[in-house]
Formats: structure tokens, C-alpha cells, sequence
């Protein structure tokens, strides 16, 4: 196992690499737009990025968040998600480097689900949409990443898949009936059910729990904040599990 330093390097280096895509994918997916083969293209003059304008961070700030043709003024969300990919990377190295015992192989693991609860957190944020294009990728990563660490079939994963994507279609099914109106995004219980894949069925739980505490949080702030707050507001519930996600996979399920 290489030294801890190194792949600390190694993955801050690739992860302004994956947000650079990452960002890419946040404005071309929801306009149905090639996400793989398009080329960049500044969204205001729509000239071509030449190679030197897409180097993660540096192009954005080299070029003071303006456009290196038109000068128009590049949204800083492209910098602030390379550097949350970038931080991903990191602590991923982190976390998992102080166990001699890692491998390379669950540091991946780590950043490729932190990556992908990434761009789900940032699509439900600025959409409310949780796209299949996004969830079933999730799920099938997360079996096979664990899968491959378990060294056989992932069964724990395997029921909390079923499990996740049951509990919230039950939960959306029972507010509906209740209130005759829908309580959950079409798309929540298959990013449960995908986060399942990744946690197993002992901690979806914990992902609830902190998703919820999430969600009450943000409601606090906006109280607090003494903006109005009603029962039709709409919440990013994706979101609040994506978090919820990512600290029962660093964390573990609360109380085990």
C-alpha cells in the first residue's frame, strides 16, 4: 500500500478532475444535452474552450471567473464543485489511509460514491429531480464495490437495496393516501435503494436519521433567519440523503 502522502496527492490531484466533469454534467443533464462527447463551450459566446481554459481551478482563476473569449462572467459553482470534488478526494485518501490495512481499492470505492452523492445532491438542489440516470449508476457501483471487498455476493447490500427503495415507496405511498398529496419525489426511493447497495440494510437507519437532522436543520436556519416557512415549501429530501449517505459510509450506522 503506498504511503499515506501519496495518495493523499494523487486523489486531490484526480478530484478537481472529476468535479471539472461533474460540473459539466450538472447543466448539461438537465438539458438533456450529451454529457460524454459534447464539447465545453462558454455558455454565453458559445466559442469552443481551448484545452488551456479547462484545467481544473487554475483556468478559473488564472482567467478571474471570466471567459477567456467574451470575458462574461463564469458562475463560480464550477470552482466551488472542483474543489468540493477535489476535498472528496482527500478525505477519502484520509479516512481510509490511517487503517495500514487499506487498499487502494477502498479508497476508490470511498471517492467514487462521495462523487456520485455529489452530483445527486447538487442535480436534487438546484432541480428537485433525482434522475435514473444518476441513482441506478449509484446502486450498481455500490454492489459491486462491495461485492469485490466482501470477496463474494454483497447480501447485507443486496436486502438494503430492496429494503431502502421499500421503506420510502411505503412512506410516499402513506402520505399520499394521508393528505392526498405527494409527500416524496418519484426518485427518492430509488436513491434510498441505491444508497441501500452501498450501506446495507443496518444502516439505512442512520442515513435517515441524519438526512432528517439535515432537513430540520435548513428549516431552523430559515426560521432563525425569520423567513417564512409553510408546509408546501419543497425540500431537496435527495439531497439530505446523499449527506446522510456519505456519513454512515465514513462513520458507520449510529450506535454499531
Amino acid at each position: 500500500m503506498p504511503s499515506t502522502v501519496f495518495v493523499v496527492v494523487v486523489m486531490g490531484v484526480l478530484g478537481p478532475l472529476v468535479g471539472s466533469f461533474l460540473a459539466a454534467v450538472t447543466v448539461r443533464l438537465p438539458r438533456d444535452e450529451d454529457i460524454v462527447f459534447a464539447r465545453s463551450r462558454c455558455m454565453s459566446c458559445e466559442r469552443q474552450l481551448a484545452p488551456w481554459q479547462m484545467i481544473p481551478v487554475f483556468s478559473w482563476l488564472a482567467q478571474r471567473g471570466r471567459c477567456g473569449w467574451c470575458r462574461a462572467a463564469v458562475s463560480p459553482r464550477y470552482l466551488l464543485i472542483e474543489l468540493a470534488a477535489g476535498g472528496i478526494g482527500v478525505w477519502a485518501a484520509v479516512a481510509m489511509g490511517r487503517d495500514l490495512t487499506s487498499s487502494w481499492l477502498m479508497v476508490v470505492a470511498t471517492a467514487a460514491l462521495g462523487w456520485q452523492l455529489l452530483l445527486i445532491a447538487i442535480i436534487d438542489a438546484e432541480h428537485f429531480w433525482l434522475p435514473d440516470q444518476l441513482t441506478w449508476p449509484l446502486a450498481g457501483t455500490g454492489l459491486i464495490a462491495t461485492g469485490v471487498m466482501a470477496s463474494g455476493a454483497p447480501w447485507p447490500q443486496i436486502i438494503g437495496m430492496f429494503v431502502g427503495f421499500g421503506l420510502l415507496w411505503l412512506i410516499a405511498f402513506g402520505y399520499r393516501r394521508i393528505r392526498g398529496r405527494e409527500g416524496l419525489g418519484g426518485g427518492d426511493p430509488f436513491l434510498m435503494g441505491a444508497i441501500g447497495a452501498w450501506v446495507g440494510w443496518t444502516g439505512l437507519p442512520s442515513v435517515m436519521i441524519w438526512a432528517c437532522a439535515g432537513g430540520f436543520s435548513l428549516v431552523l436556519a430559515r426560521l432563525m433567519l425569520r423567513r417564512k416557512v409553510s408546509g408546501e415549501d419543497r425540500l431537496p429530501f435527495g439531497t439530505f440523503l446523499a449527506l446522510g449517505a456519505w456519513m454512515v459510509w465514513l462513520l458507520g450506522p449510529i450506535g454499531l
